[in-house]
């Protein structure tokens, strides 16, 4: 196919569809700088994500993803998906499965932090790297692992952001985006929408599932995780540059979003 698209080996046989001709049952591509095109696409294989450096958003449905540092992403087979990230560098590894397990966990998208077996298990899986001929050894280790992820799930759902389909609500959801660092009132908002502050918050809670005011505390705290994983800012920084004025409540709705506290962590070198 002439000028095909190419994606850790697969090739682009029709428009975003991606196959490939490998006969492995699982197949690894570590990624030292990602390479974001947002092109949607989706391909037979179930995708394993982990990020060891940077982040990355995966758009799925009427949802977005954010997959932190040191975090994976469970992407089920023939699943459309696109990534992008504002990220300077992202490191990640893809893990690609040809056959899964018959169990419920497997046919829905799961965010979740990596435990330390986990993340020793996926960083030790490299050494496979874009290998395509079959290996015992890797056979094995890999259908271990893949078994084994339902039991590593401790999911946070916070990490999804979700999208209403009213093309007036995307537009205050895009406005709260581009100017996350302000704290707007509901009549503002009703105001880009065009509509009502009653029925504002009436739609936006029915096609969301949570309040206005949540989804701009939820903006927030993913755009602080962004900045956090830049190792460039301080906790007061951070809190500053999201809208905070002070680091107590920025740390109280960290905590109450993500269920830990805020830390700025060593950068890791792999």
């Amino acid at each position: 196919m002439q000028n095909a698209k190419l994606k850790c080996n697969f090739t682009e046989t029709e428009n975003g569809f991606f196959d490939d001709s490998i006969e492995k049952e699982a197949f690894i591509w570590y990624e030292e700088n990602w390479q974001h095109d947002d092109y949607e696409h989706l391909h037979q294989r179930a995708q394993l994500t982990f990020v060891t450096e940077g982040y990355q958003y995966f758009h799925i449905n009427d949802k977005i993803y954010l997959v932190p540092q040191n975090h994976v992403i469970w992407v089920p087979s023939l699943q459309k998906h696109k990534i992008t990230s504002e990220a300077k560098t992202v490191k990640l590894m893809v893990s690609l499965f040809k056959n899964i397990p018959e169990n419920q966990f497997y046919s829905t998208t799961h965010v979740f932090p990596a435990p330390p077996v986990l993340k020793e298990m996926i960083l030790y899986a490299k050494k496979w790297n874009q290998e395509t001929a079959e290996n015992d050894e890797q056979k094995t280790f890999m259908n271990a692992l893949l078994i084994s992820l339902p039991h590593f799930c401790d999911e946070n759902n916070a990490l999804q952001i979700p999208l209403p389909s009213d093309k007036r609500l995307l537009e205050v959801c895009q406005f709260i985006n581009l100017n996350y660092q302000q704290n707007h009132s509901i009549d503002e908002l009703a105001e880009t929408a065009n509509l009502s502050t009653r029925s504002l918050q009436r739609i936006f809670k029915k096609e969301t599932g949570i309040s206005i005011k949540k989804y701009a505390q939820l903006i927030k705290i993913l755009k602080s995780i962004e900045l956090i994983d830049s190792h460039q800012f301080t906790l007061s920084e951070v809190a500053y540059k999201v809208g905070y004025k002070s680091l107590s409540a920025f740390t109280s709705s960290y905590q109450a979003i993500m269920n830990a506290k805020p830390k700025v962590s060593k950068k890791i070198l792999f």
